[in-house]
């Protein structure tokens, strides 16, 4: 992946998203573009084994991804996390259950677990994991698959089951398969990272549009909007006008002496 640059006569400035298969950049995608009319704002899909390296050679400006990251070159900040479910073929005897139950990693000890290379679940023992995660259930499979991708197929075939947050799930949605959602079982955090060499406004306009700052707070509004004039703390004042049609005060009549 290559950086490129505006061309063209009126050069604008460009901030580069980077996300991973399953994010949701869209809805801050639109409150960044609504307030920097003058940026173009790139959103760059970037496979989960390559968001990491993509932020911290600056080839994205920062990228939402899952962690773990490289808190010596990267900061980080969660976004959300997401919920897991199992994948399975739809003659699986799980398949059966209505969509509103869940499954137990104990319901999935006589299956085959499917883990492939780009797995993005915190197990026991997997990088990024906190203490007291649970180990995958069932039989480890023999074959690895490369991606999630194809780990879907092999699930379809009926090689196995596939644990994978819901996103992932819908992403690769197919008709011969079916999802239903795992209780206990590991969640997929999400993050906005970015580089702590290259930490610039955008990036920080940026953190204050995913935590929720409107346009009118302090780092969350355009510089000129910030350098709207106050009123000088010298200035006159005046009393305001009487409201129309308010009664006039009445004299007091003076005394004759």
């Amino acid at each position: 992946m290559e950086r490129r640059e505006a061309t063209g006569p009126a050069q604008h400035e460009v901030f580069r998203l980077g996300y991973v298969p399953g994010a949701t950049p869209a809805k801050w995608a639109r409150v960044f573009r609504s307030r920097h009319r003058d940026v173009t704002l790139e959103l760059v899909p970037l496979a989960a084994s390559e968001a990491e390296r993509a932020v911290t050679d600056g080839l994205v400006d920062a990228a939402i991804l899952r962690p773990p990251v490289d808190r010596e070159v990267l900061h980080a900040i969660p976004l959300y996390a997401e919920e897991p479910v199992v994948v399975v073929s739809r003659d699986h005897l799980l398949a059966a259950l209505d969509e509103s139950e869940a499954v137990a990693p104990a319901d999935l000890a006589d299956d085959v677990l499917l883990q492939p290379a780009d797995d993005v679940l915190h197990w026991a023992g997997a990088p990024g994991a906190e203490d007291g995660a649970i180990s995958p259930p069932g039989t480890p499979s023999l074959e690895v698959p490369q991606t999630t991708a194809d780990a879907f197929e092999l699930v379809a075939a009926g090689v196995g089951v596939l644990v994978v947050p819901r996103s992932l799930a819908r992403l690769h949605h197919r008709k011969d398969v079916t999802a239903r959602t795992l209780t206990d079982g590991p969640t997929a955090p999400v993050v906005l990272a970015w580089s702590i060499e290259r930490e610039n406004e955008r990036t920080e306009d940026l953190i204050g549009i995913v935590r929720g700052r409107t346009v009118n707070s302090s780092r969350g509004r355009p510089a000129q909007a910030q350098a709207a004039p106050k009123e000088a703390s010298g200035a006159p004042r005046t009393k305001p006008a009487p409201a129309r049609g308010a009664r006039k005060p009445t004299r007091k009549p003076r005394r004759r002496r």
